[in-house]
């Protein structure tokens, strides 16, 4: 910059301001010092500028799994959300910083805000981490997560009605005649079990009783979901309905059923939960619930910007809505 001040004949601060974009430099100026910059080859060290304003202009998009761990970024959920999340933080004006963390020990939440690489986290989940969210809470304010809300939250969250869900799934299902309902999931983590939870009260409601054998315990990946509906089917325990935890879910689970010579909807109908793209082009296409997921981005980037300026902004949750389709009703 001394040198690019030299040929400008300006000062140092003003060079500063001027490769900034500070209105308080007239333009005419601005230009003519920027052009003697880019000829020169010069260009500003956005690490050292982040460490001297103590700002980044990234907001941390983060990953984090425990139970799961071997979904990938890959996964139709998290490329959608993260997707959405990467238009709201470029429109507002920041950069992304993505990152997949496999949740091996305490303190990788600290160790991530102390990295001060970002302004502001944004999680894509809870996992089993609560607790952990929890204690950050206290003493970091500039973060939000897409999850439950649940009792004792101090954390900001941004997420679906898990419950409402399920329980719609089922009802719909037990209106169409399917008396024996099978529950394809984990319950190990928050939203997992709020699902669950949505499942037993569409029974209740329904009139039916909640039967254990049709609760299939089911990983979060296609290849071990078709896995678990095959072993599920071995054990010749009647059901004529599935509700997935995730579409990814109910896709393995149908793959399954027409591999094991089942037909869908006739012999199985089949909800799954979120409503991915590939969803309403399966085939048959898949019945779901959807999260809004583009109120839902929206939503976490608003609360960020909201946190990051010191207000107390609070949790919000989303409505879910049961979109039919050929998977569960006979076209």
């Amino acid at each position: 910059m001394a040198d690019i001040a030299r040929m400008a004949g300006v000062s140092i601060s003003t060079v500063s301001r001027a490769l900034a974009g500070n209105p308080l430099i007239p333009k005419a100026l601005r230009d003519h010092i920027v052009e003697i910059a880019q000829t020169h080859g010069y260009v500003v060290n956005q690490s050292a500028r982040s460490l001297r304003l103590r700002k980044t202009d990234t907001i941390g998009v983060i990953i984090p799994l425990a139970h799961e761990a071997g979904q990938l970024i890959s996964d139709p959920f998290f490329l959608e959300m993260v997707g959405r999340l990467a238009d709201e933080i470029t429109r507002r004006g920041y950069s992304v910083l993505l990152n997949k963390v496999i949740v091996n020990e305490t303190g990788w939440l600290e160790r991530i805000i102390q990295s001060h690489r970002a302004d502001g986290l944004l999680l894509i989940g809870q996992s089993n981490q609560h607790e952990a969210l929890n204690t950050v809470s206290d003493t970091y304010r500039p973060m939000v997560v897409w999850g439950a809300r649940l009792p004792g939250q101090r954390y900001c969250a941004v997420g679906s009605d898990n419950v409402e869900g399920g329980r719609v799934a089922v009802a719909h299902l037990a209106a169409n005649g399917r008396a024996r309902i099978a529950f394809l999931g984990e319950t190990d983590a928050p939203e997992a079990i709020q699902r669950f939870e949505g499942y037993k009260k569409g029974l209740a409601e329904a009139g039916l009783a909640f039967d254990p054998t049709l609760v299939v315990p089911t990983p979060y990946t296609a290849g071990e979901a078709r896995e678990a509906m095959a072993t599920f089917l071995a054990t010749g325990v009647p059901f004529d309905a599935v509700f997935a935890f995730s579409d990814v879910v109910a896709l393995a689970a149908i793959d399954a059923l027409k591999a094991a010579g089942r037909t869908v909807p006739g012999d199985v109908a089949v909800v799954g939960f979120d409503d991915v793209v590939q969803a309403q082009h399966s085939t048959p296409p898949l019945t779901t619930v959807r999260q809004d997921l583009a109120f839902g981005a929206r939503a976490m980037v608003d609360l960020l910007l909201r946190r990051m300026a010191g207000e107390d902004a609070p949790s919000t949750l989303a409505p879910v809505e049961l979109i039919v389709r050929g998977s569960s009703v006979a076209s």
